[in-house]
């Protein structure tokens, strides 16, 4: 299947979704990889954490150790799930699934955006405005909101940290025809995007805003991450024994040392003599609107670091910080504009009340522990009508039902080994944990399930990405 495709061969990838649903041995197109989710509520703690002005948090992210942050890892992990969502939407739907899907979502982020921007704007309005207005760039909304708002519908105009959501309406409008090229031309596609990368740093083009300026994520230069993460799901089984060899990860944890030092020379003056003065200019700003090149081959070397250290049972996804981020990440467009606002709350409290030290870390504990609480009560409301689903679906016993049930077994004279009587209570379990999976007609992964079993709840499947 990943082999050489002569002729008509290549029409394969589309004529169902079954070479593409196991495209990926790590994501089998049933179930959610928790890695993703964990990664994603991470960027997102980060992202928050990254937002709030002069936060000792921030040394908690990437920011601080490299020419990356959590903008692109966001963007990649966006791009793997927009493929494996939308991918199991053309199984069940065909085209025209994936079309209202990617449409509705589209739509589902532009309301998000829009209702956002009118949160901050009320937000620094309660707070008196003042030097906020200006920070958040929502002093031109309270002095002109109808023109303003009207820009804001178009996309031309956002408030501080709302960026990334204007871009999210473009690549989910846009990614059924690019879903189509990849699954039938992944390499020349993904060269197609790298083509596109390239020209946008060749002739600097852009993407205006309002009153001025341009958008601050350049669209031209960041689909390219999403465009490779989608790429990786399809052709990821091919390239992985080359991503995962020696040859790759030596070069790849060579450059993220020195990518370390020249960043950590930024912020620890002692650091800057170890750097050249001219290596120091060269690398120094680091273009983020446009991603620059280095900022990108970061990024590619901490994917291949992280494809080493995080396999898909790593245990640590049972810790509760991970359970937190799995939370955090299956609820990405509330929890991110949940973060927004938080951010915004944050500034004003040390424009407010103080700026010391005690008061960055109690507003960076305390907004990370607010973004999963909302995401657990999410989870909550969105499961509670799964189950009651279940429960009616098991109100009518199957036969081999009754033959478990002991008084039921004892009446038929069916004799239940007394191993199985004492686990009961963990096949009872086990059978939570496997309901969701069932409703979807997949065939459960029992690694993740059991191991869960033994220990707090698993969680359900959750939203679709952002």
């Amino acid at each position: 299947m990943f082999g050489r495709r002569t002729g008509n061969q290549m029409l394969d990838r589309t004529a169902t979704l079954k070479p593409f649903a196991g495209a990926v041995p790590e994501l089998n197109g049933c179930g959610r990889d928790l890695r993703i989710d964990a990664c994603r509520g991470i960027a997102l703690w980060w992202i928050f954490l990254d937002h709030v002005p002069n936060n000792i948090g921030s040394w908690l992210t990437l920011r601080n150790y490299g020419f990356s942050d959590a903008a692109e890892v966001f963007m990649f992990l966006s791009g793997l799930t927009c493929a494996l969502s939308y991918g199991k939407a053309r199984q069940s739907g065909g085209w025209t699934g994936v079309i209202g899907r990617t449409l509705w979502r589209s739509w589902d982020i532009y309301v998000a955006f829009l209702l956002l921007t009118a949160a901050c704007a009320i937000v620094v309005h309660l707070a008196g405005g003042g030097p906020l207005a200006d920070k958040s760039n929502t002093r031109i909304l309270l002095d002109q909101p109808g023109v303003t708002l009207a820009h804001a519908a178009i996309l031309q105009y956002r408030p501080v940290n709302t960026d990334i959501l204007p871009l999210f309406v473009l690549y989910h409008l846009l990614f059924a025809p690019l879903l189509w090229l990849l699954l039938r031309a992944p390499n020349a596609t993904l060269g197609a995007s790298l083509l596109l990368y390239a020209l946008v740093h060749v002739f600097g083009w852009t993407i205006p805003a309002w009153p001025n300026g341009h958008w601050f994520f350049n669209p031209l230069a960041w689909q390219l991450p999403l465009v490779l993460g989608a790429w990786w799901i399809i052709e990821g089984k091919r390239v992985r024994p080359w991503v995962t060899s020696r040859t790759v990860l030596v070069p790849a944890v060579l450059y993220l040392l020195i990518s370390l030092i020249i960043a950590l020379s930024w912020s620890v003056k002692p650091l800057e003599a170890l750097v050249p003065r001219a290596l120091l200019t060269l690398f120094y700003p680091m273009d983020k609107s446009n991603l620059a090149p280095l900022r990108l081959l970061h990024f590619l070397a901490l994917a291949v670091l992280a494809v080493w250290l995080m396999p898909r049972d790593w245990r640590g996804l049972t810790t509760p910080v991970m359970r937190g981020a799995i939370l955090c990440g299956r609820n990405s467009l509330p929890i991110y504009c949940l973060g927004v606002l938080l951010t915004l709350a944050s500034h004003l409290a040390l424009l407010d009340i103080s700026e010391g030290l005690t008061m960055q870390i109690a507003l960076s504990v305390g907004g990370v522990l607010v973004m999963i609480v909302v995401a657990a009560l999410l989870h909550l409301v969105m499961i509670k009508p799964r189950q009651q689903l279940h429960a009616k679906a098991v109100e009518q016993p199957t036969r081999s039902e009754l033959v478990i049930n002991p008084m039921t077994a004892r009446a038929l004279g069916v004799d239940i080994p007394p191993a199985v009587l004492a686990c009961a209570d963990k096949v009872d379990r086990l059978k939570m944990l496997f309901a969701p999976v069932r409703e979807s007609g997949c065939r459960a992964d029992p690694v993740p399930a059991i191991a869960h079993a033994f220990g707090p709840p698993a969680k359900s499947a959750g939203q679709d990405v952002d």
